[in-house]
């Protein structure tokens, strides 16, 4: 149906779906001439061609997007990631593109959104950055919108999947940072006066866990020379926390810890008040939140005089020492937990081929204080199994 509206404007509707009770629903275009209305009636009758929305099509993108982490996420992923999911759905996407129909999405809507986003989405301004959010924040967010207006698509809410053929910024993460021998040796000299958290440092530079990882540890995970690594802990907001499973599969592990480690967890096991390795010292009952480790960690750095590195570049400064010291690929993705050998070399290119001479003169021999002989069984082990058997 084309008509000529009284404003001068030309309209015409198309059928692209049906109610319950059999009614259709229609889509309407505009145009300032019959001509111009013609031609966007031909390209929505190609956007449409086989598709059957239903009534719900003209729910807002705001409804669509709770619904979808109610109904759609809730039980199928841990639930951290729905409050990161949730997160980005109330705080980016809903203040800008909530109100419009989620059948009315178009890709040009969602590239508009992640400009504005890029030049203006922080909430709290940055000393830095100011408002601008960053590239890999943008992706996180893209990520999620894609899964979610998938699903719009395959609930027959849309004809197709705006996000598709959107172009995202391609993330600009900063580059991996480690201490060096001097700056250790000041780290490890003010962890060791903390009663409270020298422990959990001392073992989290020789064992280069994830931080959720470390928090989640229990004593039955410790065989008095190995840990089982079965959980990860995340913080929420207000101090709560969740604990689920490793980050991967393979996140679920058993590595064998070096002497000095273990030894310090066996002096720790016998004064233990509860189950946890690293408990919250003001409520034993619970662990360690992650979020008071970064803090912890954050203070000392800023107190000594060290550079203000993440809690995830201490798992990367005991990465590299191991690849510079000899240990394969191999054996150190099975000692991370990572998802294969091949992930684990990209990762850590900057201590592999021709860059592996300056990361170990970056670590030194400073880190032989620490490990002494004890990488030795995980080289040895590495070379057993390069040797072709008999």
């Amino acid at each position: 149906m084309v008509r000529k509206k009284s404003d001068g404007r030309w309209e015409g509707r198309i059928v692209v779906g049906h109610r319950e009770n059999g009614d259709p629903i229609f889509r309407y275009v505009y145009g300032a001439t019959q001509k111009e209305l013609l031609s966007k009636l031909h390209q929505s009758i190609d956007q449409y061609q086989d598709v059957e929305l239903t009534e719900d099509s003209r729910m807002t993108l705001a409804q669509w997007l709770d619904q979808w982490l109610d109904e759609y996420m809730a039980g199928t992923v841990r639930k951290n990631t729905i409050y990161g999911y949730r997160m980005y759905a109330n705080t980016y996407i809903k203040p800008i593109l909530g109100n419009k129909t989620v059948s009315s999405i178009t890709q040009y809507d969602v590239q508009k959104m992640y400009a504005k986003l890029k030049k203006e989405g922080r909430v709290h301004e940055h000393p830095q950055y100011g408002h601008a959010l960053s590239d890999a924040m943008v992706r996180r967010i893209h990520a999620m919108f894609h899964k979610a207006m998938k699903m719009a698509e395959e609930a027959h809410l849309t004809a197709k999947n705006p996000v598709d053929g959107v172009t995202a910024p391609k993330p600009n993460y900063k580059s991996k940072q480690i201490l060096n021998e001097e700056q250790l040796t000041t780290f490890l000299a003010a962890i060791d006066k903390d009663e409270i958290w020298r422990d959990f440092f001392y073992t989290e530079l020789t064992t280069g866990l994830r931080r959720g990882e470390i928090c989640a540890l229990k004593w039955q995970d410790f065989d008095g020379e190995r840990l089982k690594i079965t959980r990860s802990i995340s913080s929420l907001k207000e101090g709560e926390m969740t604990i689920g499973d490793t980050k991967t599969v393979q996140g679920n592990r058993t590595i064998t810890l070096p002497d000095s480690t273990a030894q310090r967890l066996r002096e720790r096991k016998k004064a233990a008040l509860t189950e946890w390795i690293f408990p919250n010292p003001l409520c034993p009952e619970k662990p360690i939140n992650p979020s008071s480790a970064y803090h912890r960690m954050k203070t000392i750095l800023k107190n000594e005089g060290l550079p203000d590195i993440r809690f995830h570049d201490l798992r990367h400064t005991f990465s590299t020492h191991a690849l510079a010291s000899g240990v394969d690929a191999k054996t150190l993705s099975g000692i991370l937990g990572h998802t294969n050998a091949s992930f684990t070399l990209d990762t850590y290119t900057h201590v592999t081929g021709d860059m592996q001479r300056r990361a170990a003169d970056v670590v030194g021999d400073f880190m032989e204080d620490i490990f002494g002989e004890e990488l030795k069984p995980w080289q040895e082990n590495a070379k057993t199994e390069m040797e072709p058997s008999a």
